[in-house]
């Protein structure tokens, strides 16, 4: 099965997008880009969800207890805690193994 001229243009924009993301020279360069691709509200989901994957990954906290702690939704807290633990995409594990000095 072949994927449609929108799908295969709307992929390959991510990958234009991912690229871009991947050039980016330190922190400082990220907080610009993050700032200028996103509204203010979409950057605090996204923040909130790296905040409540690196919660997760340390294993000291039950589902509720992040709910609490963070005021994030518990359908949120098992969204991310799914695409930690079971989704193929392993995108939550390269970057928290990577902050953890745990890249190979």
């Amino acid at each position: 099965m072949t994927q449609s001229p929108l799908a295969q243009s709307r992929a390959q924009l991510i990958d234009e997008l991912a690229e871009a993301v991947a050039s980016i020279a330190d922190t400082s360069e990220a907080r610009a880009v993050l700032a200028d691709l996103c509204t203010p509200a979409e950057l605090h989901v996204l923040a909130e969800r790296w905040h409540v994957a690196r919660l997760l990954d340390r294993g000291d906290r039950t589902y509720r207890q992040i709910h609490e702690e963070t005021g994030v939704s518990t359908t949120t807290i098992t969204r991310v805690a799914r695409f930690l633990k079971q989704e193929e995409n392993a995108g939550y594990r390269a970057l928290l193994d990577r902050m953890n000095g745990d890249d190979e």
